[in-house]
């Protein structure tokens, strides 16, 4: 089959699966270093394997948004970018920017609803898509991304890479200091919530989450103590008994509650080196296989599975990701590229293999 129909094909079952809504099991987290330095990671899962890259977006860079309308907000790019693109297009999906703000972008199914636009507005509009792109280029700070909002909306634009109908997507960012901003088009306005715990995940709404978040207060990482009731003494079966409770599924509410525990009670790395393969461990409890999440369409069964895991470091200014298919953790480093490229530089992700590396010679 030629490279063309692949691509056509993919597209088709992507539309498949987003109208049964199974594409929404990504999720986020953030880790604080005993030295103040702070990282955070993220899953992001797909019901077919999509092409992606990573990339870097450089100074300069110019773009227009799109609107249903014609264009959109023309804008250069202030910082450069380095993060994860789909197919060909250039709209990071999850990445940083040279300041050490990181932007994700998550399935908000139900729930994402944009803004009408008209003559009023459409030189302020962005596509779903292309938002996570503006805030990269354009803030260093949560605080500066607060202020800026007031100039933007996100147009109901079809995007065909994600289907036939306008992207339904939330966002979640966070700086170098630790502060973390969750976005939501919510009625056709921005709404931002903060997030201080830094945990993300799919619908329905954020603050829902949070308030969750209430049921599951026993929680502990500390074992249960032994229980004597009319002289019979009950001790836990093992360890892990201050969280019998814990929420285990795959839904966006479960995987909320876990990841804020998970995220919590992590003792503490010394750095953001450390911190980064931390939140890689931490992250693999939400790995999700082939075949644990099935949907049907049209006579098909998709089944969604952690396409990529990806930590960001605004320190070191490292992507570091993993794929489903390699699991090797590989990472591209800003400082050792051009920020001030004339053109997009990037590496296709998706042709990584799986390996093993033989260690038999060192037994030797």
């Amino acid at each position: 089959m030629k490279k063309g129909n692949l691509l056509a094909q993919a597209l088709l079952t992507l539309t498949a699966l987003f109208t049964i809504n199974s594409v929404e099991a990504c999720t986020g987290i953030k880790l604080k270093a005993k030295d103040g330095s702070v990282v955070n990671g993220r899953t992001l899962e797909f019901g077919v394997q999509v092409e992606t890259s990573t990339a870097l977006i450089p100074r300069g860079y110019a773009f227009t948004g799109t609107t249903p309308q014609g264009p959109g907000l023309a804008y250069q790019a202030k910082y450069a970018v380095l993060g994860s693109i789909a197919y060909s297009n250039i709209n990071v999906m999850d990445g940083l920017n040279e300041k050490g703000l990181s932007v994700g972008t998550f399935y908000f199914p139900g729930f994402a609803s944009y803004a009408k636009i008209d003559a009023t507005n459409q030189k302020q509009a962005l596509s779903p898509v292309e938002f996570c792109n503006w805030l990269l280029t354009q803030f260093a700070t949560v605080e500066e991304v607060k202020a800026g909002l007031a100039n933007v909306v996100i147009a109901p634009t079809v995007d065909k890479a994600w289907g036939n109908e306008p992207a339904p997507f939330h966002y979640v960012i966070y700086d170098k200091s630790g502060k973390s901003l969750v976005i939501e088009p919510i009625a056709g306005k921005l709404v931002t919530y903060d997030n201080p715990l830094g945990v993300f995940t799919n619908s329905p709404t954020f603050d829902w989450h949070m308030t969750n978040l209430r049921n599951f207060i026993n929680l502990t990482p500390f074992n249960a103590s032994p229980l004597t009731i009319e002289g019979v003494t009950l001790a836990p079966f093992g360890q892990g008994s201050g969280m019998v409770g814990l929420p285990g599924d795959f839904t966006p509410p479960s995987r909320f509650v876990r990841a804020a525990i998970f995220s919590i009670t992590a003792t503490p790395s010394d750095n953001s080196q450390e911190a980064v393969f931390q939140a890689f461990h931490i992250l693999n409890q939400f790995d999700i296989p082939v075949g644990a999440i099935k949907a049907e369409a049209n006579g098909i069964v998709y089944t969604d599975y952690t396409l990529i895991t990806s930590v960001k470091d605004p320190q070191t200014l490292k992507y570091y990701f993993k794929s489903y298919k390699d699991q090797l953790i590989r990472y591209a480093d800003m400082n050792a590229l051009d920020l001030n490229a004339k053109e997009v530089k990037k590496v296709n992700t998706t042709h990584f293999q799986a390996q093993a590396i033989a260690i038999s010679k060192d037994m030797m």
